[in-house]
């Protein structure tokens, strides 16, 4: 099979286009064929400059959220067959006691034409939802689910404020969020960044790059605040200014350091406010469900800013890092260089 393999950390440049093996699918596990993958500013981009908490062993291939059609199941598999379309759950577990390990990062992901995993991080998609919104939605969507649902606690009729709203993560949230039956204000950096998650469910919106965010929110809440942050960015001014957005008992919950990291905080106003801050990577089986279910329903719209072939990536690379698309960037291994592409569901 081709596979876009990196054999050294960096630049775009050290992804190649290459001839691998084709993963042969042990008892338990099933081979699908990838329709679809998108590229992941953390689990893609820095993955691949060796900015990652954890450096893969090289050669690697990267890749996260694929989905595709199952091609090949092991003697043990009974859930899936031939033919069925699936999206893989980054997480993978061999046996449930294990921890859970990364694809596409412990492990070599969804960047080739075929990705060869347990039956049980695979999950199965209605008819008629197509593979780049299946990818999308089971990257963002189980997140978006348990930092708002199971951390924040969001509840009908709270407000909540939405950073990074156009991004990944931030859109899905803007549509969790109203699903769930909150009051939604959404902050991004550009007019045109805010108009699209307006689109998606905000109540509200706010340029943070143009507007005093803290202000803003508080003239559209009456001086209330908001009830929960969604934050993903760690931005050492946006940061505190979403955080004094707070109102009483408010909570702020953080998963993506795009932004830094690095965050000054006002301790007197987090005790005095009994406010809580907490941060969210995980999801659960019941999470991705969740989010599958949302996206076939037509509740989750993603926001796709183009679809290249894998022999593209670092193309497709240079457009999520530079921030160049309104949307994420969509690879298609099924294309080769030489041949016409084919549409994301056939």
């Amino acid at each position: 099979m081709y596979a876009a393999v990196m054999h050294d950390f960096g630049g775009p440049e050290v992804i190649g286009w290459e001839m691998v093996p084709t993963p042969r699918p042990g008892p338990h596990d099933v081979l699908v064929q990838v329709h679809a993958v998108t590229v992941n500013r953390t689990l893609d981009i820095k993955v691949r400059q060796g900015a990652y908490a954890k450096r893969p062993v090289l050669p690697h291939v990267l890749g996260v959220d694929p989905s595709g059609v199952v091609v090949e199941t092991g003697a043990e598999v009974s859930d899936f067959k031939p033919g069925d379309p699936v999206a893989v759950s980054s997480r993978i577990r061999y046996e449930p006691e294990d921890v859970p390990r990364m694809l596409g990062v412990d492990l070599w992901g969804g960047y080739a034409e075929y990705v060869c995993v347990p039956a049980a991080s695979a999950f199965p998609l209605p008819a008629g939802l197509d593979f780049a919104t299946a990818s999308i939605a089971i990257r963002h969507v189980p997140q978006a689910f348990h930092m708002l649902e199971t951390k924040a606690k969001l509840q009908p009729g709270e407000w909540v404020l939405v950073m990074g709203a156009s991004g990944g993560l931030g859109s899905a949230s803007v549509q969790v969020a109203r699903h769930l039956g909150a009051r939604v204000i959404v902050a991004a950096g550009a007019d045109e960044r805010v108009s699209a998650a307006m689109a998606l469910g905000g109540e509200f919106g706010i340029n943070y790059r143009s507007q005093d965010l803290h202000a803003e929110v508080m003239r559209i809440t009456g001086n209330a605040g908001v009830d929960v942050v969604c934050e993903n960015i760690s931005d050492p001014v946006l940061f505190p200014a979403a955080f004094k957005s707070l109102r009483r008992f408010g909570r702020l919950v953080s998963v993506g350091t795009h932004g830094g990291g690095i965050v000054p905080l006002d301790v007197a106003f987090l005790y005095l406010n009994q406010l809580t801050i907490m941060g969210s990577t995980g999801q659960t089986p019941d999470d991705i469900r969740k989010g599958i279910e949302l996206a076939a329903s037509g509740k989750f719209r993603p926001l796709i800013g183009c679809v290249l072939p894998l022999y593209q990536v670092r193309e497709g690379h240079v457009l999520a890092d530079g921030n160049d698309v309104l949307g994420k960037v969509v690879l298609d291994p099924r294309a080769r260089p030489n041949g016409a592409a084919q549409s994301l569901r056939s």
